[in-house]
């Protein structure tokens, strides 16, 4: 084996050992649906739910410390590769939704974030849905993530502060 691959063989190692701990892999974002998300007839346009899952995607990051900006400044970035979505009830303008967004899975170089959106006000399930991100590089090639993505993506929540934008529009 040649010393580059012996290093990439390291490299790999960790995601390969890792488990994904149920306890730290969930975060729950809420917010109140807009008049401009909804259509003709008055519910949550069936596009919008996707922007729902990156703005989960997005803050399950924020909430481990690190920002999807900070990993693009130093050339990596997450593209969605697969992106699914199952709808089960409407939702209007200004329902109070909530968003589970949990990593379901970690592989070398892409990732599995599942999607749970309900309605606090009567329980309903509103959608379900998952999206897999490769990671790749400025090139657009695909790598692995580094050890300190791995720690990170397998870390739980930071502590919060109280008064965030999320909690004011849940």
């Amino acid at each position: 084996m040649t010393a580059a691959a012996e290093r990439t063989s390291k490299k790999h190692a960790s995601v390969a050992r890792a488990t994904i701990d149920p306890a730290n892999s969930t975060s729950s974002f809420g917010f109140r649906v807009r008049f401009c998300e909804t259509d003709l007839m008055g519910i949550v346009h069936h596009g919008n739910y996707f922007q729902y899952f990156e703005m989960g995607r997005v803050e399950w990051l924020r909430r481990r410390g690190v920002t999807y900006a900070l990993w693009a400044s130093e050339g990596t970035h997450l593209p969605v590769v697969d992106a699914q979505a199952r709808y089960r009830k409407p939702c209007r303008f200004d329902d109070c939704l909530v968003l589970d967004t949990t990593l379901g899975e970690l592989r070398s170089h892409s990732l599995r974030f599942d999607y749970r959106l309900t309605r606090p006000a009567d329980g309903a399930l509103i959608a379900e849905g998952s999206t897999r991100l490769a990671c790749i590089d400025g090139a657009h090639r695909l790598v692995a993530f580094t050890d300190s993505m791995v720690e990170t993506l397998l870390s739980a929540e930071l502590p919060q502060e109280k008064s965030t934008e999320a909690d004011a529009n849940a």
